[in-house]
């Protein structure tokens, strides 16, 4: 924090102090007799354009999710009703509410025209609007007027999340908002402890009149909230500026606020700018590649075995907060295909004003960090999973990453039973973002898709770095980015909206990782390269053991998934000014001071380590370790992994086993059968490598392409390769 450091608050608590404000009970006597209301009738927007009506396409899309089939029993979930309350407002905040309060039900909770249900309690979630862009920006015209629908539609869909989790945990549960719901919400968050009634108004102590809300109804008993009492309607005091009780200081919001709105939190514009990624590439020697060779596509065709095949379907979201996000992702992707209406090319022929307005507009919806480049022609998946070609249409790539949540990190090992949600809600809201864009666009005359975690025609890893988000790392296939390092991921939609590209970046990342080993040291399956870079399939990198840290990731019995190397890289900060002084002091000079990174880099790896950063903070775990196997939660069979830092481990790189998957050795893009991993070859395989200056020199000389970059040809066969996948029931229904 500026002044209060964020490490010692709770993280149920939220970013507002709500905490230290003035309560009164009396409140509740008087709401509870006050009569019932009806539901509002819908209000018929006049003012509504592409952007409100992709805005509210989805709002309708979240609104009839949040119901599962019926659980056989209920998870094994505390007694106390704290640690309850603490995993329900957790989830919420992971999500990005801006305020959570809970609140019992009363008669009047109800609309007139609702039928109560036997719910006992209320989760009330606020959400701070994003930011109206400028007048000037071409966003203004699709963006202003409509900052509180997009709050809205974030709202549901937390609401939505919020509410399966309780359900997947065996309780009754159901969202609502304003729109499609049966309860009085106004009321609900009175009670809760979140507004204050001036007249006919609602106001909330730090955000004023500008809020949107969401509830979650349940039988689930939960602790509640104190109503505010009326003297607590305006909270920007000086302990709010200052960030007292360590919440996000006022200062911070104020900052963010009065940025340009097509620049993010973090001040990318100050990164320097180069014509190429840090990483080579020889972009002529890059194979295209099919789906079916990607490793986790691979363990759904029984690839690595029945063990990784059967936990393929479950392996990232088998905790009930991870699943609620499921119905969700699902439910968005028949929306990535979509008619595009008329010919834009007429109006938005800037690219430099297009890519502002785009930029603006992933903010409000909720981007961390956005660029732009064009797809070159080996970032195209070459074959869907059935076989099918894919082809290279869109011009240009949107990029966008999205925060996996770094408190939520700080309180995990990294492998333990929150990390698929981490990539879930990642993935949810990436896909919800690029949806939203890509409808607008296509509303406005311009092809536009969104290529999102579950049904991508693009490979993201090569986008990221050409958009100028970051540098290839030791991590292997992960590009890190100066502010939020590791902890992403990403979302791009793809379009021929003509756009102003953006420049790759070079902030000293090849050299802070040539010196710091800590990702390889701690990586549970040793599945990250000790030794130097080579070339594998055209580009430079630290080539991770792909398959090893796949089938870890598939398997693992005490957690979902893995994010270990994400929990420990140094990288993995806070930089903006809610983070700590020493935090941003020391991405200033790693930025803006690169000549002394030789001299720096072992110090700060070796102060990282003193200072325990990667370690876990128990005030930061928030949610409850469940597993959901045969349809209900249950206590983990195998445990939870409770990892630190393991100081001591140490391969030498000349003994480390690293099994190499070239193209050449993928599976047939129409393959239906299982094509089993030849791991003896793979290792053998580590022959076929070049260096980074062997590669060089043979490409100077006029060199062939090395024969293992040819991809495996497809299959000549008869068969429907459609059907026999489909019969699979591959990943997301989808191929």
């Amino acid at each position: 924090m500026l002044f209060y450091s964020r490490k010692n608050r709770p993280f149920e608590l939220g970013p507002y102090p709500l905490e230290r404000l003035s309560h009164s009970k009396s409140i509740i006597a008087i709401e509870a007799n006050k009569p019932k209301v009806s539901r509002p009738g819908i209000t018929i927007n006049n003012n509504e354009n592409s952007f409100s009506k992709a805005i509210s396409k989805y709002k309708g899309m979240f609104g009839e999710l949040g119901v599962v089939d019926p659980l056989p029993n209920k998870a094994p979930v505390p007694d106390d009703l704290a640690l309850r309350t603490k995993d329900v407002k957790g989830a919420a905040y992971f999500l990005d509410a801006a305020q959570v309060g809970i609140c019992k039900l009363v008669k009047n909770s109800w609309y007139k025209e609702s039928t109560a249900q036997n719910h006992t309690h209320a989760i009330v979630i606020v959400v701070r609007p994003g930011r109206t862009p400028e007048v000037e920006n071409i966003a203004h015209e699709w963006a202003s007027g409509h900052e509180i629908a997009a709050a809205e539609l974030r709202a549901i869909e937390i609401a939505v999340a919020v509410s399966e989790h309780i359900q997947w945990m065996g309780f009754k549960a159901k969202a609502h908002d304003h729109q499609s719901g049966d309860v009085d919400i106004n009321r609900l968050s009175v009670m809760a402890g979140l507004m204050v009634r001036e007249g006919e108004k609602l106001l909330n102590p730090f955000l004023g009149e500008s809020f949107a809300v969401a509830a979650v109804t349940s039988n689930y008993l939960l602790n509640v909230d104190e109503p505010l009492a009326p003297s607590a309607k305006n909270g920007r005091g000086l302990s709010y500026w200052l960030g007292f009780g360590s919440a996000v200081p006022g200062i911070e919001w104020s900052r963010r606020e009065k940025r340009p709105t097509h620049l993010s939190a973090y001040p990318m514009e100050t990164v320097q700018r180069v014509d190429r990624p840090t990483t080579i590439i020889i972009d002529e020697e890059v194979p295209r590649v099919p789906k079916r060779a990607e490793f986790f596509a691979r363990s759904e065709f029984g690839d690595l075995g029945e063990k990784s095949r059967v936990e393929r379907g479950r392996f990232s979201f088998k905790h009930p907060f991870a699943m609620s996000m499921v119905s969700l992702i699902k439910r968005m992707v028949p929306e990535q295909d979509g008619e595009v209406k008329g010919n834009g090319s007429g109006k938005y022929k800037d690219p430099g004003e297009n890519a502002k307005a785009l930029k603006s507009i992933s903010y409000l919806l909720g981007s961390e960090i956005t660029g732009i480049c064009e797809i070159p022609e080996y970032a195209w998946y070459s074959n869907r999973k059935d076989g099918s070609e894919i082809p290279y249409k869109h011009k240009y790539a949107v990029v966008m990453l999205i925060d996996q949540g770094y408190e939520t990190m700080e309180g995990a090992s990294g492998d333990d039973f929150i990390s698929g949600a981490q990539s879930m809600r990642a993935y949810m809201r990436g896909a919800e973002i690029a949806g939203v864009m890509a409808e607008h666009l296509r509303a406005n005359g311009f092809p536009s898709r969104p290529q999102t975690n579950a049904d991508s025609d693009v490979i993201h890893t090569s986008l990221v770095m050409w958009a100028g988000l970051g540098e290839l790392s030791r991590i292997g296939e992960v590009v890190l980015n100066p502010f939020i390092g590791p902890r992403l991921k990403t979302v791009v939609m793809t379009t021929d909206m003509p756009l102003e590209v953006d420049k790759p970046i070079d902030f000293g990342l090849q050299n802070f990782c040539s010196n710091c080993l800590k990702c390889a040291r701690e990586c549970p399956c040793d599945a990250i390269s000790w030794g130097d870079k080579v070339m594998f399939n055209g580009y430079e990198m630290w080539k991770p053991d792909v398959e090893r840290c796949s089938r870890y990731r598939l398997t693992n019995p005490k957690g979902l998934a893995c994010g270990r190397c994400m929990k420990t890289c140094p990288l993995n900060k806070v930089v903006t000014w809610e983070g700590p002084l020493m935090t941003r002091m020391a991405s200033w000079f790693g930025i803006n001071v690169r000549f002394m990174k030789p001299i720096l880099v072992p110090i700060a790896v070796w102060l990282d380590d003193w200072l325990g950063n990667g370690i876990r903070n128990p005030l930061k775990k928030w949610w409850l370790d469940m597993e959901i196997v045969d349809g209900h939660a249950i206590e983990p069979r195998k445990g939870v992994n409770q990892r630190d830092l393991n100081l001591k481990h140490k391969i030498d790189p000349t003994e480390q086993k690293m099994a190499y998957y070239h193209a050449s050795d993928m599976p047939p893009p129409n393959a239906v059968e299982p094509f089993i991993v030849d791991r003896k070859a793979a290792l053998k395989a580590k022959d076929l490598l070049e260096t980074p200056l062997e590669a060089l020199a043979r490409v100077a000389i006029g060199g062939a392409k090395p024969k293992h970059y040819i991809p495996t040809p497809p299959l000549e066969t008869s068969v429907d390769q459609s059907s026999e996948a489909k019969k699979k029931d591959l990943w997301w229904g989808k191929n």
